[in-house]
């Protein structure tokens, strides 16, 4: 018996749905039922050659079209030339004051994240030379799959630095442009480089998230496999599968629903789950209902003004 009850995605708020590789470890699953164990082997093998790539590709990788894009280092540009069109606004700026902190938070930060692209540039590099030199074994798989973990935190991490240091970046902006409004006047062309800078470094970012992204998602893929079976046997998984004898079936009265016998799943923490993109949804949401609320009022003011009423 297989309950796929907690396994899915959530594609919005109120939409859940199986993504593609969530439906081959369901199926992997059944491959092991059959003995066919060297099939859900090739899997693993192909969730940790896809997260090397994934890894690679936030240095360099070619589009659809035939150009190279670089995500990561996109990004690291994107925001030195923000910095670089920040420093005619600072040069009229004070010494102290709000922006002050937050432009030493900002070049600290900034710092740190150049030195952990290049620290994840290297685990990239030797996530390649592991995947490449590890045979399709279980053990093998198994022992790789734990060397990639380093590199898929690391993947997380990044995306953490990448949206902080945009927002303090930000911060740093909008301090400066209730403050300098002067010279903004005086040199409306500033405030149109900075508006395309910024702009320009929030594409970036995006970019750079989406890419990071992957890394951790198809390491997850293989860890979630390897950690319900990681002998490549079909056993036992608590809220997952369990093995049913046709007498058990009957002592429950020919019932066929899974969660008759496969038990309940340990609680599991969601670790992606963003709290700030969560609340802006719900906040948009909101919005909706109370513009959609106002509509109808208006409407229904309407309608009794033609009534009479």
């Amino acid at each position: 018996m297989i309950d796929a009850r907690n396994v899915y995605r959530k594609v919005t708020r109120k939409i859940y749905d199986f993504s593609p590789e969530q439906q081959q470890n369901l199926l992997a699953i059944v491959w092991l039922y059959r003995d066919e164990s060297e099939r859900t082997l090739q899997l693993v093998s192909q969730y940790l050659g896809t997260a090397v790539d994934e890894a690679q590709a936030c240095f360099e990788q070619e589009d659809e079209t035939g150009q190279t894009a670089r995500p990561l280092p996109n990004y690291a540009e994107a925001l030195s030339a923000l910095r670089k069109t920040l420093a005619s606004f600072l040069k009229s700026q004070p010494k102290t004051g709000p922006h002050s902190e937050v432009l030493k938070e900002l070049d600290k930060e900034t710092e740190l994240f150049e030195q952990d692209i290049e620290q994840f540039r290297k685990r990239a590099q030797q996530a390649a030379r592991l995947w490449e030199a590890a045979p399709d074994t279980n053990a093998a798989l198994l022992k790789l799959t734990q060397e990639f973990e380093p590199m898929a935190e690391a993947s997380r991490d990044l995306i953490k630095q990448t949206d902080l240091i945009y927002k303090l970046a930000t911060r740093l902006i909008d301090e400066i442009e209730n403050v300098d409004r002067m010279e903004q006047q005086r040199n409306p062309g500033i405030s149109r480089d900075l508006t395309r800078s910024r702009k320009t470094a929030d594409e970036a970012r995006q970019l750079a998230v989406e890419q990071l992204k992957q890394v951790r998602y198809f390491w997850k893929q293989a860890h979630w496999l390897t950690e319900r079976f990681p002998e490549a046997k079909l056993r036992d998984v608590a809220g997952l599968v369990k093995l049913v004898s046709l007498k058990e079936i009957e002592a429950n009265d020919w019932s066929l629903t899974p969660g008759r016998y496969v038990g309940v799943a340990p609680e599991e923490v969601d670790e992606d789950f963003d709290f700030e993109e969560t609340l802006r949804e719900i906040h948009v949401e909101l919005e909706d209902l109370n513009a959609e609320a106002v509509t109808l009022a208006a409407t229904i003011k309407r309608n009794f003004e033609e009534l009479g009423i």
